[in-house]
């Protein structure tokens, strides 16, 4: 009887331990992106050391939750599948407890597997931080379809408008860095070169409002850096190489591309070229004047339409390797190159004044400008501990750009009036900048989540112009110009960053010393030199509300150095009646900008706030007055600037194969000049919407309506615009092969552009009105190829290095803040 007891205890005790060791698991698995249960997807349970065979199975309801009890105790692994969906593993102990509640589990898209539907939802295009902005242009379905310039429309704080100008917060006044490095030729002539990039070779492009103490000073509005498509972080053993070529015709443009990099054990290699030549159609022109001049006469009326043709060619090698686990040598050389050809013939009426009953002439013009850029950079870095926290980074930039304007002119008829030179003409000027760029960086962490940068930085300008005029066949040695402007500048700079809990900030103080030559060589001008220094602080504050909510305040200031085509006294006589000219007597321009930026992100709506004050007292405006019967169009340190805007980027995924895009701005412009006696402000406002949606067949549609209101200027303002642009395409080959057909057209009168610009003057009025092409058709063609599974390690120039893209224990969703 004893033992029959004893046995029954033991039975009973091991129900109960038996019992004890089944757990309930439960959660909700939530798409990361769509922030929507996953529904029916497997779940499988293993025993560590053991994952052969699962000790439970079992789906995911239809929101996504789960709740299954499972036998055993110790340590499991949890893996969650889904179709398109990376894998899930997570930790689990059971035993302890009755309930293991696992919480909200977040699944994200497998890029390997995603498909037609599911594109649309694969990646943020933004990442949104208080000082800086980037767009990924890459995850951008519409960059197979379009240039640069079209994907910049879409970003945030920047607005092109209908003659394809480019401002930054309301600026045209910044400066554009290729792959984190200065590039002269996009910093003066960004529409050109970015109209004629397709955006299939840009990676992302960076919006830097507050660039903080280790960038350059110059850039009243900060710097746009454009990333080219280099693919990164690959396995240090991997070897092989990945490309892409791309075929482009439409009524407006046609060219290609070719892109290829690749890595063999420590050396990395990348390149690109490409080819594109625009035939925009023809441009109409016409100009009602109005003016007030003894001897001369009171009213102009010209009609011109002028014909352009742009061939553009741009190619770049980088090469990379590594010296070994700490350093690395890295080395680039691109060159630039693109003509402008312009013929046009203008019809001129003048009466009035001098003329009584009027006269008329007409003339045809021919202009060709050549412009190229060479660059080449070598760089080392070296990480200074294990934990990669401490680095230094040497540099070198050299850039070589010379560029050549040509323009001739024949007039039909001989001049009545003194004041007004009909002759025919024939002018060259030659443009020579050579600059030398040494730069050290120094970062070291100063204690927990602090860090110290240093560095300093070593800048020789030389440029040089020299110009020519023939007046029929015969030299105008009087006329000519050979002068150089030299520019030394020494900088150096500290920067202090701290984070602690929900609060960063980040201050620092950059310090310039600019030696500046000017040297006539010939032509009328006087040598002088100039030096000065500039203090440039900047600071910024930050509070993490939540993990994806982040507000920032900012305050920096920038200067900007004027450059050639502002100094340079070569007179421009391209029309009889106007004569246009640098102004080599140009200072300095400083511009403090104050900053209030609000980011929040949720796997469905992602947005933007940017409330932003700016102010300039010797602002370098561009004006015009009239002498000697001519109206006269040069620049002048003359303008008191202040600017109030709001910026908004709004990104909302209404559903899995739709995502609705909005990015504009409002701003309230003053502007005034003690020098001029002159005064103008006014509301203006621009605005992008957009639709991306995934069809039926994996297709993918783009449409987007582009608006803009009127613009001021000192002495007028500029009529806004309306453009309506289009795209759809489609993926073959599991994604090696992309067509895509793109249209566009102006919502004006034959699907153009027409912009009226207004200007006054103290004894003129003058209006002007361009009427633009602005409709086509353009079909795309890409293809992918290589033998590397992974994607291969790829190096950018150290100089102004901090433009990389980097990852620390605080990366970020989308850019903000995440506490680990």
């Amino acid at each position: 009887m004893k033992t029959i007891r004893i046995l029954g205890l033991a039975l009973a005790m091991m129900a109960i331990t038996a019992h004890a060791q089944q757990t309930v698991v439960k959660g909700v698995l939530v798409d990361s992106v769509l922030n929507e249960g996953e529904p029916y997807a497997s779940v499988r349970i293993f025993r560590q050391g053991d994952m052969q065979k699962p000790v439970a199975m079992f789906l995911t309801e239809k929101d996504g939750t789960f709740k299954r009890e499972v036998k055993g105790s110790g340590q499991f692994y949890a893996i969650f599948s889904s179709v398109g969906k990376q894998d899930l593993r997570k930790a689990l102990t059971l035993g302890g407890k009755a309930e293991v509640d696992m919480g909200r589990l977040l699944i994200s898209d497998n890029p390997t597997q995603i498909t037609g539907v599911e594109v649309v939802a694969q990646k943020p295009l933004v990442k949104m931080e208080v000082d800086k902005m980037t767009y990924q242009v890459a995850e951008d379905a519409d960059s197979k379809a379009s240039t640069v310039l079209d994907m910049l429309r879409k970003v945030p704080m920047v607005t092109v408008d209908g003659q394809d100008n480019i401002t930054v917060n309301g600026s045209g006044n910044f400066k554009v860095y290729v792959d984190g490095k200065p590039n002269v030729m996009l910093s003066s002539n960004p529409s050109v070169v970015l109209k004629s990039m397709p955006a299939s070779v840009v990676k992302s492009i960076e919006v830097m409002t507050n660039p903080g103490a280790k960038y350059d000073a110059e850039g009243a509005t900060g710097i746009l850096n454009i990333v080219m498509n280099k693919q990164e972080g690959a396995a240090r053993n991997m070897d092989g190489y990945n490309g892409s070529v791309q075929l482009t015709a439409g009524t407006n443009s046609s060219g290609g591309s070719v892109f290829v990099n690749g890595q063999k054990g420590k050396l990395s290699f990348s390149g690109n070229g490409m080819y594109y030549y625009s035939y925009p159609g023809t441009i109409e022109t016409t100009v009602n004047r109005e003016q007030d001049g003894a001897g001369t006469a009171s009213g102009v009326n010209m009609v011109s339409n002028m014909k352009n043709r742009v061939p553009f060619r741009m190619g770049k090698l980088a090469l990379g390797y590594d010296l070994d686990e700490a350093s690395s040598l890295n080395a680039a050389l691109s060159v630039t190159d693109f003509t402008m050809k312009n013929t046009s013939r203008m019809e001129t009426a003048m009466t009035g004044g001098a003329l009584k009953q009027g006269f008329s002439y007409g003339s045809n013009m021919r202009n060709e400008v050549s412009k190229t850029s060479f660059t080449g950079s070598i760089d080392y870095q070296r990480f200074l501990n294990k934990a990669r926290s401490s680095s230094l980074t040497l540099a070198y930039l050299l850039t070589y750009a010379p560029a050549t304007n040509e323009l001739e002119q024949d007039f039909e008829q001989d001049s009545p009036q003194p004041w007004m030179n009909l002759t025919d003409h024939f002018s060259v000027n030659r443009e020579k900048t050579t600059e030398h760029i040494v730069q050290a960086d120094l970062t070291v962490p100063v204690g927990k989540g602090q860090t110290l940068s240093t560095g300093a930085k070593l800048t020789s300008r030389n440029d040089k112009s020299n110009a020519d005029l023939n007046l029929g066949n015969v030299p105008a040695a009087d006329m000519g110009m050979d002068y150089a402007h030299k520019n030394n500048i020494a900088a150096g700079y500290a920067e202090y960053a701290a984070q602690a809990g929900k609060w960063s900030a980040k201050g620092g103080m950059r310090y310039e010393y600019t030696w500046q030559n000017v040297e006539y060589r010939s032509g009328n001008g006087k040598d002088f030199e100039k030096d000065y220094a500039n203090w440039v602080p900047s600071a910024s504050l930050s509070y993490s509300i939540a993990p994806t909510k982040n507000v920032g305040l900012t305050y920096n200031l920038r200067i900007s150095r004027p450059g050639i085509s502002y100094l340079n006294p070569y007179v421009n006589r391209s029309n009889a009646t106007d004569l246009t000219y640098g102004n080599t007597n140009l200072d300095v321009e400083e511009t403090h900008n104050i900053g209030l930026v609000y980011n929040t992100y949720s796997p469905k709506l992602m947005l933007n706030v940017n409330v932003r004050q700016s102010f300039s007292d010797d602002g370098i405006e561009q004006y015009s007055f009239f002498d000697k019967g001519l109206l006269h169009t040069t620049f002048g340190n003359i303008a008191q600037k202040r600017q109030t805007g709001l910026n908004v980027y709004a990104n909302w995924l209404l559903a899995k194969t739709t995502r609705l895009f909005m990015n504009g701005g409002v701003s309230y412009n003053d502007l005034r000049s003690k020098q001029l006696d002159m005064a103008n402000h006014g509301w203006q406002g621009n605005v992008m919407v957009g639709l991306q949606q995934t069809l039926p067949w994996a297709l993918n549609l783009g449409a987007y309506f582009i608006a803009s209101s009127k613009t001021y200027t000192l002495q007028g303002s500029n009529a806004g615009h309306n453009i309506l642009t289009a795209n759809i395409s489609k993926s073959l080959l599991k994604d090696k092969l992309t067509l895509s057909v793109n249209a566009f057209a102006g919502l004006s009168k034959g699907g153009n552009l027409e912009m009226e610009t207004f200007s006054r003057g103290a004894d003129f009025t003058n209006r002007q009105l361009v009427k633009v092409p602005m409709k086509g058709v353009m079909l795309n063609v890409s293809y992918k190829f290589g033998n590397a599974k992974q994607p291969i390690k790829q190096h950018q120039t150290k100089v102004q290095s901090d433009f990389m893209e980097k990852k620390s224990d605080n990366e970020s969703i989308n850019g903000m803040n995440m506490q680990k």
